[in-house]
Order: C-alpha cells, then structure tokens, then sequence
C-alpha cells in the first residue's frame, strides 16, 4: 500500500495557515480541528513550514506564554521532511519513526497534495496485515 491510496480514503485536504499566524491561533485551530499539525504556506500557497502540537508545547516550555502572541514563522519546522504518492506504508513508518514525527505533507509536482499523519499509516498497515492474514487462513482451509 501506497501514499496515494491512503489519499483516496482519507482525502486530500490539508490544513494550512499563512507564517504571520500566532501560535495561539495555530493552537485554536488544532483543537478545533482535532488534529496534530498545520502546514505553513506563504501567500503563493508554497509549503515553508510545518507546526505540530509538539512545536507549541516545546515553544512554551522554553519561553513560556508570551510564545503564544508570536508568530508561527518563529517556531515552525522550516526544514520540512516530504512525501510522494508513491512511497510505501513501510517507507512512511521507518521515515516516521527514525525521524521522530507524526505528520507528512505528500507533495506531487512541487505542489501540496495531502497529508499523512502516524495515525493514517498504522490503521492502513493493520489493514494490510489483516488482510494478508484472511487471504493466509483461506489458503489454509482450502489448500
């Protein structure tokens, strides 16, 4: 299983804010959102940056509340780690896990399209097991 199958199950939208937005504001979005990570795109819609859950509490142990006012661009992930639509459940998890975060923007001819959290790989790769394991078992009972 792929990237892009993950996609068409789960979609393509993707959460994104300008880099003037404040960390709260980033915060408030997460929560009402319910998710881990917004991507940061400059005003032509190019991915800069990405902020997680992980960045403000990092942001707000280190400087404390006044860290919330600042913009985002001060905090977030400027190196952003990439994926393709190609690239394999087995690929995201060792990428994932060597790596050390939970959110991957999917980027298809230079443009974003989609993201991949920890979440969506490991129900996709519990799937390919399961099924694997029927297709094991209807082989057993019938072979």
């Amino acid at each position: 299983m792929n990237v892009a199958a993950i996609l068409r199950q789960k979609g393509r939208a993707v959460t994104t804010a300008p880099p003037s937005i404040t960390l709260l504001e980033v915060a408030q979005r997460l929560a009402h959102k319910r998710i881990g990570a917004i991507v940061v795109v400059d005003a032509q819609g190019e991915l800069v940056g990405i902020v997680s859950e992980r960045d403000i509490i990092l942001a707000l142990s280190e400087v404390g509340p006044d860290c919330l006012t600042r913009p985002v661009s001060e905090r977030m992930t400027r190196q952003v780690v990439t994926c393709q639509e190609a690239d394999t459940v087995d690929e995201l998890m060792a990428m994932m896990t060597v790596r050390r975060f939970r959110h991957l923007p999917v980027v298809t001819d230079g443009g974003l399209a989609g993201i991949v959290s920890i979440g969506d790989v490991v129900k996709h790769h519990v799937a390919e097991i399961e099924m694997e394991a029927t297709a094991m078992r209807a082989y057993i009972a019938h072979g």
